[in-house]
């Protein structure tokens, strides 16, 4: 099911915005790779969406590790190895269009969710290591400036859980805050929970040698008051 953790409070707080989490879901095998995991959440996944949403379907990107940032409804779609579309070439999605549903998934990496007070326009993004490094953050913000006329000190930015020290030598959470406030984010929210150490709530790349799951973080605008 779709949770909205209190981290997420600065968001869901805004009009029209519905920010959400799908957390592991208990009791499902998924020590496999990550189509065949992907496919085997599928069908909770369309559940949980469709009951926190309405929505059958939501906004997926192909998410390569880079600082590509998308812009839906408009994007290009091609079919990913776990059968569904995707927007390829890019880790970060954002919308104006009322009622669309962006989804990240992530094991480790982190989800970063965007909400701009001024035009009510959201966004979803992915930033590990490489995203990070990439500053992927950056470049959505300087995207929003140019598609909906936002302005920074009017976004909401929350990162969501990721791999942290000790259990990963590179704190790219710490970087995803100094980068939010380089940007001139107006009000920026660390969850501050590593996925590494939440076995029962989280999957994790890392502690898991590959073989497991994805979280889903899921964000949509125009939701209504």
């Amino acid at each position: 099911m779709v949770e909205a953790p209190l981290y997420l409070d600065a968001l869901n707080g805004l009009p029209g915005v519905k920010a959400g989490w799908v957390g592991r879901i208990a009791g499902l095998p998924v020590e496999v790779d990550r189509d065949q995991a992907m496919c085997r959440l599928r069908s909770f996944h369309e559940e949980s969406v469709k009951a926190a949403y309405g929505k059958s379907i939501w906004w997926r990107a192909e998410q390569v590790h880079g600082s590509g940032v998308a812009v839906v409804p408009t994007a290009n779609l091609w079919m990913a190895g776990d059968g569904m579309p995707v927007v390829p070439g890019v880790d970060g999605l954002l919308t104006a269009g009322p009622g669309e549903v962006l989804g990240i998934y992530v094991a480790d990496c982190g989800a970063i969710w965007m909400a701009d007070r001024g035009s009510g326009a959201v966004g979803l993004l992915h930033s590990g290591k490489k995203g990070t490094e990439l500053e992927i953050l950056g470049v959505a913000v300087e995207r929003m400036k140019r598609e909906f006329g936002t302005r920074p000190e009017d976004l909401v930015v929350v990162l969501g859980p990721c791999i942290r020290p000790p259990d990963y030598e590179i704190d790219f959470a710490a970087e995803i805050g100094r980068q939010a406030l380089a940007a001139g984010v107006g009000h920026f929210e660390d969850c501050r929970q590593n996925t590494a150490g939440d076995p029962e709530g989280c999957y994790s790349y890392r502690m898991e040698k590959g073989k497991t799951g994805r979280m889903l973080a899921l964000i949509a605008g125009g939701c209504g008051a």
